[in-house]
């Protein structure tokens, strides 16, 4: 409580500079709120989707039956948007007749579906591009978050800086040092390093929790990247030879 009337109190009697300075790192502390609540909030459901998937997909013994069962979107999120782009570049490289086969919905030989190690390079770069994509949107907002952890103590320190050099030059107009005449405007020019410090301590740990989240979850899209292009090699490369 203290520290709060102190803070006030430094506010008011702060001049214009000083209080621009702190309603702009208000402001940024209310949009790094927001962008770290959301962020939280969306990695825990792209959590609970990439659990679901990866459920889902590990009970399948072939690679395109989740695909065939499900017909996930191009446009779905995390995983099944990886899974589902690579899956429509694999089946753009087999034949019409093959893709009827594969769906059931014919008959034929299951070794013509066979792909050449150039075409599954494109289903590979194909599978990369998506998770690229994936990682982007997994990251997005978290630069928001560092620059405002990172400015917020820097504008408080010019402020404080900016206050300082204005008290001096009272101090030199008044031609005198005394105390009680400049200490109260040091007071108030320290208040904008006070509210950055206490924006920017909370913004750093949330910070760090959500680049945790964000590594584990980037890891296990890179994971499954890679298992799902060694599967698709196991199963179409070199069939028919």
């Amino acid at each position: 409580m203290l520290l709060a009337n102190s803070l006030v109190e430094g506010f008011v009697k702060s001049n214009l500079m000083g209080q621009g300075i702190v309603a702009l790192q208000l402001l940024g502390s209310v949009v790094m709120l927001a962008v770290i609540i959301g962020k939280f909030k969306e990695l825990g459901f792209m959590g609970m989707l990439v659990r679901r998937f990866i459920r889902d997909f590990s009970e399948d013994k072939e690679v395109l039956e989740y695909y065939f069962r499900n017909r996930p979107a191009v446009t779905s999120a995390c995983l099944e948007g990886i899974y589902a782009r690579t899956c429509d570049r694999l089946l753009k490289l087999l034949t019409p007749n093959t893709r009827t086969m594969l769906t059931g919905r014919g008959s034929g030989n299951p070794n013509a579906a066979a792909l050449t190690v150039r075409e599954i390079e494109l289903v590979k770069g194909a599978c990369e591009h998506a998770l690229d994509e994936e990682e982007i949107k997994v990251e997005r907002g978290m630069g928001a978050i560092a620059t405002i952890v990172a400015l917020s103590p820097m504008l408080g320190l010019l402020g404080t800086v900016w206050g300082v050099l204005d008290a001096f030059a009272e101090m030199g107009s008044a031609g005198s040092a005394n105390l009680a005449t400049i200490a109260p405007s040091i007071s108030s020019a320290l208040v904008t390093t006070v509210v950055g410090l206490l924006i920017a301590i909370p913004g750093v740990m949330a910070y760090n929790k959500l680049t945790a989240t964000v590594r584990n979850v980037v890891s296990g899209m890179e994971g499954f990247a890679d298992e799902l292009i060694g599967r698709i090699a196991c199963e179409f490369q070199g069939r028919g030879e």
